[in-house]
């Protein structure tokens, strides 16, 4: 277990120890609806560790933890209610029935765990949608690089101010891929590796028509974004 995870368990432990010496100390009548709060608000708190695991221990990343703290404040409300819920009955213990008491009980569980179980759900569906967002931006981001750096190794003006053009034309290219884009990218990573080979072998022609060749089809990619938002 997680330090985190036994600091919790420790505070868990607190909150029952001092729920049921309450529950206890206190001249409460002991009937069907003091057992039903009692056992309610055990379960309330013991509900708690199901809610830390969904919370924080699920997700790897800082990012997933901090999309976790709805789920554990939602616990944390339920966790709340019912204790209070548990010590009213508690006081009212002789004169409430005990079918209205495991109704008045069984409501805010039930809403916890619907709130817990659409808070996950969401939570889940916010880390997949960033997680593909990073994936969706890093085959451009490579190929932005690769082009910013060309220009570097050419000395011929004429051919440099091409490859600047180009590497420009790269940076303010929208940086999200699609499947729409993925055919698109691989002819641009194609073209970009033989215009690194034109520059080793200090071909300005050929140079010139890829970097011509490689604006055409970042230009067609770029439409395609555009029409696939």
């Amino acid at each position: 277990m997680s330090k985190n995870g036994m600091r919790g368990c420790i505070v868990l432990a607190i909150v029952l120890a001092v729920f049921s010496v309450v529950a206890f100390a206190a001249p409460f009548s002991m009937t069907a609806p003091f057992w039903i709060a009692y056992v309610f608000g055990v379960i309330a708190i013991a509900f708690q560790i199901y809610v830390f695991h969904i919370s924080f221990s699920k997700g790897a990343d800082a990012k997933s933890k901090f999309y976790g703290f709805p789920i554990a404040r939602i616990g944390m409300i339920y966790l709340g209610v019912q204790l209070i819920l548990s010590i009213a009955t508690m006081c009212l213990a002789e004169i409430i029935p005990a079918w209205l008491a495991i109704i008045i009980h069984i409501i805010p569980i039930a809403f916890a765990a619907i709130g817990c179980i659409t808070a996950e759900v969401m939570r889940d569906e916010v880390v997949r949608q960033d997680t593909q967002q990073k994936k969706n931006v890093t085959n451009m981001r490579t190929l932005q690089a690769l082009a910013s750096t060309l220009a570097s190794q050419c000395s011929d003006e004429s051919v440099k101010t091409e490859l600047k053009k180009l590497a420009d034309a790269f940076r303010y290219s929208d940086p999200v891929s699609s499947d729409a884009t993925k055919e698109l990218e691989n002819e641009l990573d194609a073209e970009l590796k033989n215009l690194q080979k034109a520059l080793a072998a200090s071909d300005a022609d050929g140079v010139k028509s890829l970097c011509g060749k490689l604006q055409d089809t970042l230009s067609e990619r770029n439409r395609v974004c555009a029409v696939n938002k």
